[in-house]
């Protein structure tokens, strides 16, 4: 018996979501179709106009628009942020600088610290654990 190799797929959400891409900005026939994992590798490596002008240009889903912004997800909600934003509505907010923006922009700096001292912690719990293991 042979066995056959199956193409993987995916929903276009799916897709949309891996190239960081507004799935409801997408073309039709991306949206409407299922995406193989060759065909996602493909637009990852030689993306199409349409994808370059998406990543460039907007509208950018949440992850994409908080990371733009420096903010979480959850910041993007408690500033009001619901909807998708183009670059030049971002680079707007930015110049902007609202209250909601500067506060959660603040929030998201303690804890990219807190991160990096518990990461830090634990590195020296390990190594001093290991040290003690060795004897």
């Amino acid at each position: 018996m042979t066995q056959h190799q199956s193409t993987q797929t995916m929903k276009p959400a799916t897709a949309a979501k891996k190239l960081g891409v507004y799935l409801e900005a997408t073309p039709a026939e991306f949206r409407e179709g299922v995406v193989s994992r060759t065909q996602l590798t493909e637009l990852q490596a030689d993306p199409p106009q349409w994808l370059q002008d998406l990543r460039a240009q907007g509208p950018h889903p949440r992850p994409v628009v908080a990371a733009k912004l420096g903010v979480s997800i959850a910041g993007l909600a408690r500033g009001g942020v619901t909807e998708p934003l183009t670059t030049e509505q971002i680079e707007a907010l930015k110049q902007e600088q609202p209250e909601w923006l500067v506060k959660e922009r603040a929030t998201q700096a303690e804890v990219r610290t807190e991160t990096v001292r518990i990461k830090k912690k634990r590195a020296e719990e390990a190594e001093k654990a290991e040290r003690e293991a060795r004897g």
